[in-house]
């Protein structure tokens, strides 16, 4: 079966649980940190696979990475009903799931400016005033971050659209034309 298929049906149950509890914006906030644990915490998909580690361990592991408190009854639920099932494994894969169905349901676009250097703030004001009439009304998650090897200019990533005005590309682009 498709391993992308399960977490999906595992993520719409939960959301659809959280809507009616109406939890759901803090669950989307917990699945967020989770997935942010995941990606700065290399062993922690290894740990939540191992066999041998016990449910309870897992179980508390997995919702300190999430930044779960005692009040999180819908989370701590979910997190039984997967040990239950022993899907503990696909927790990650959950985690992605049920935040790409939070944002559509939601209407939040996730935007991301990569400049070579800090932009000036006057800049960043004017690319995200044009990102926002493009998505014509939608929410907006927006980060910025810097990457050297850009070499100037900035990449625009909106969900899966992507505007690359950096010189790296540029260069990459001539270099093409040349050999062509």
């Amino acid at each position: 079966m498709n391993e992308g298929l399960i977490p999906r049906r595992y993520a719409k149950a939960l959301y659809k649980v959280a809507v009616e509890r109406k939890v759901d914006e803090r669950v989307y906030s917990l699945m967020q940190t989770l997935v942010s644990s995941f990606d700065s915490t290399p062993g922690l998909q290894a740990m939540v696979s191992n066999p041998f580690v016990a449910r309870d361990e897992k179980y508390r592991i997995i919702s300190t990475a999430a930044g779960a408190a005692d009040a999180d009854s819908t989370f701590a639920d979910f997190l039984k009903l997967l040990a239950q099932n022993k899907r503990t494994d696909i927790i990650h894969a959950v985690a992605i799931a049920y935040i790409d169905i939070y944002r559509q349901e939601h209407n939040i676009r996730k935007v991301e400016v990569v400049s070579a250097a800090p932009l000036d703030p006057a800049v960043l004001k004017r690319i995200r005033s044009l990102v926002e009439n493009h998505l014509h009304g939608a929410t907006m998650e927006f980060s910025t971050t810097v990457d050297p090897s850009l070499i100037g200019g900035f990449v625009i990533n909106v969900d899966n659209e992507r505007l690359d005005a950096s010189i790296s590309h540029q260069l990459k682009d001539l270099r093409q034309s040349l050999l062509n």
